[in-house]
């Protein structure tokens, strides 16, 4: 089924899956808009702009590897948008490696890219086939912007924070809730440490006079994408959004956590966690406005005696996510990748080119900071 199209998109249905397909549509990439409710996709994506000139087809499909695998068949490339990773990802990155297919998702679950790494790695590489979850805004960007500051400066301690401004998904939502469970770590001498669990953390945001307040939100993937890199010894990474209302109640959910819902057994903690995800956001958030929704990632980079900071200015932080997997898809179509097996998206397909087709594309700019 998937031979004449070389991208599956699957989870084309929720808020990031549509942007990636108005943004397959724009780099004119064939794909497979896939899911569990073929109706659902093909309602999403008729208010898709301009998909009538897309060159795609939907289809149902259930869930399970033997499933996933077959429509993955003869596809080039599996596009995954549906989270949590942790819960919904082992399936699509097993089919995709079953099918022989290179496998890019939207995560930004550090324990998910920890599994990958251990589980999925070597198996990927072995077969000449690239995984590369998180090519995403949350961590992309900064992963791409991390690089510029390797490459200017003799630097071997990375701080990094990555914040926007708007309203998470359904699906983001759900993930915020999820990963609260699982252990965060950062990158000491190349080795992980935990954070500690239910801490903020305020920190100085470029263009902004107040400090902000960001959360270690189970530690980022860019521990696991630099934990052996020779020039990298130390990663911290932060996050959240531009609402410091919105993310005092994300600490308090975090520290409630802590405090009465931990002891419990992981399958009455999960429940838990999602009833308290859907009272917070069981809707699909408006269009982002680009004069509104600001994303920002901020990059320091430190050396025994050497310095460097830059900072990716942005806007419309799920449109970035769009435009990153459907750039992916663009790339691992045309046999453009750089690297086979666990890599991060800036080492997969380049850092100056992904901060190159954001920018063409008016979704942000890197400015280095003195």
């Amino acid at each position: 089924m998937a031979a004449k199209k070389p991208v599956v998109l699957y989870g084309a249905s929720g808020f990031s899956g549509r942007l990636a397909a108005e943004y397959l549509r724009e780099f004119g990439v064939p794909f497979i808009a896939a899911g569990r409710n073929k109706t659902k996709i093909q309602d999403v994506l008729s208010r898709v702009p301009g998909i009538e000139t897309a060159d795609y087809e939907t289809v149902q499909v259930g869930s399970s590897v033997d499933e996933l695998a077959n429509l993955f068949s003869g596809a080039k490339v599996v596009c995954n948008t549906v989270g949590p990773f942790i819960y919904y990802g082992p399936a699509v990155v097993e089919a995709a490696l079953k099918a022989g297919c290179h496998y890019v998702d939207i995560s930004g679950e550090q324990a998910w890219h920890r599994q990958i790494a251990e589980c999925w790695g070597e198996k990927f590489a072995s077969k000449g086939l690239l995984v590369a979850p998180g090519t995403a805004f949350m961590s992309a960007p900064s992963d791409a912007a991390a690089r510029v500051c390797m490459e200017t400066a003799n630097v071997d301690s990375l701080e990094i924070l990555s914040m926007f401004d708007g309203m998470p998904t359904f699906g983001s939502t759900q993930t915020i809730f999820a990963v609260i469970q699982t252990e965060g770590c950062y990158l000491e001498q190349n080795r992980y440490k935990p954070w500690v669990r239910a801490k903020g953390y305020e920190v100085v945001v470029p263009g902004y006079m107040r400090t902000q307040l960001a959360l270690s939100w189970g530690g980022f993937p860019h521990p696991v994408w630099y934990k052996n890199e020779p020039q990298i010894a130390n990663v911290r990474s932060f996050g959240g959004l531009l609402n410091r209302e919105i993310m005092e109640g994300v600490l308090a959910t975090e520290k409630h956590f802590e405090e009465t819902i931990r002891p419990l057994p992981k399958a009455e903690q999960e429940r838990k966690l999602a009833e308290m995800a859907n009272a917070v956001q069981t809707g699909t958030p408006p269009r982002e406005n680009s004069r509104t929704q600001r994303t920002i990632d901020v990059v320091v980079g430190r050396g025994s005696t050497d310095y460097v900071q830059c900072a990716v200015f942005g806007t419309c932080c799920y449109r970035q996510t769009g435009l990153l997997q459907a750039y992916a898809a663009h790339a691992l179509s045309l046999g453009a990748q750089k690297k086979v097996g666990f890599a991060s998206p800036a080492a997969a397909f380049g850092h100056r080119e992904l901060l190159k087709v954001l920018e063409s594309f008016g979704l942000s700019k890197l400015k280095m900071i003195s």
